[in-house]
């Protein structure tokens, strides 16, 4: 081995070392039951806002998912008149700052099915949407199949979705897919699988176009109908499983 292949080995190993990320936290929803010190349970409809502030049609309740194989399990159901859900999160428990952050998901199938993996940022108490900030990693809807909606609210957008990117993949709805962002002071990249389909990296950047220089929490669920699911929902579907293998966070 000649002197200049050494110099670019070693220069190789070292930045490699210099963008290597460490694994500093792992979901493998390998108990029974969700872990208490990780999740929250929403509980409800949203009144007075009724459905979250997007006019969805679920309850959440605390009997909608469940843990099996090492997967968490949501059910979204009807009976009767009602549709019944499960809205997780991790604020205060789980926030993190920059990285990337991935999940391994399967998505359901239906008219008017709308599943998420999604971020707010840790302030949202505080300051009220949007302009906490808000990551959609994954929002899919069964009534646009095929495709793959990735998209950032902040208060510059008014929560608009203005800072967003609709990808069609012909084979989402088969199997598992990894749906990831990897964020940085300077911008957002949106993965899926491993292709890069979208990034947020806005010139100007202040408190309004870029609330996400502090930690942002996780949000799960599968919403119903609503603003953005439609109005229209296919009942003969129910029941239908939104199911995620794991969630890794990599800095």
């Amino acid at each position: 081995m000649n002197k200049l292949m050494i110099i670019l080995l070693l220069c190789g190993t070292v930045f490699g070392q210099q963008t290597k990320r460490k694994l500093v936290w792992e979901e493998n929803f390998d108990g029974e039951t969700l872990n208490e010190k990780v999740w929250n349970i929403e509980i409800g409809d949203g009144c007075p806002n009724c459905g979250w502030g997007n006019n969805e049609r679920q309850l959440y309740t605390d009997q909608n998912h469940r843990i099996e194989k090492g997967n968490l399990i949501i059910t979204a159901k009807k009976d009767g008149d009602k549709y019944t859900s499960t809205r997780i999160n991790t604020k205060s428990k789980k926030e993190f700052q920059y990285g990337r952050l991935e999940a391994r998901a399967k998505l359901p199938l239906g008219h008017g099915l709308w599943p998420a993996f999604w971020m707010l940022g840790s302030n949202f108490k505080e300051v009220g949407w949007p302009k906490c900030g808000e990551i959609d990693i994954l929002e899919y809807i069964g009534r646009d199949p095929h495709m793959v909606f990735t998209t950032l609210h902040t208060q510059d957008s008014h929560g608009n979705s203005i800072n967003t990117k609709k990808t069609a993949i012909s084979n989402i709805e088969e199997g598992f897919h990894l749906y990831a962002i990897e964020w940085t002071t300077d911008k957002i990249d949106f993965f899926v699988d491993k292709d890069l389909v979208y990034t947020f990296q806005p010139t100007v950047k202040n408190e309004d176009t870029w609330p996400f220089n502090k930690p942002f929490y996780f949000l799960v669920n599968m919403a119903i109908g609503g603003n953005f699911g439609g109005p229209a929902v296919d009942d003969s579907v129910f029941p239908q499983e939104f199911i995620v293998d794991y969630i890794k966070v990599y800095q």
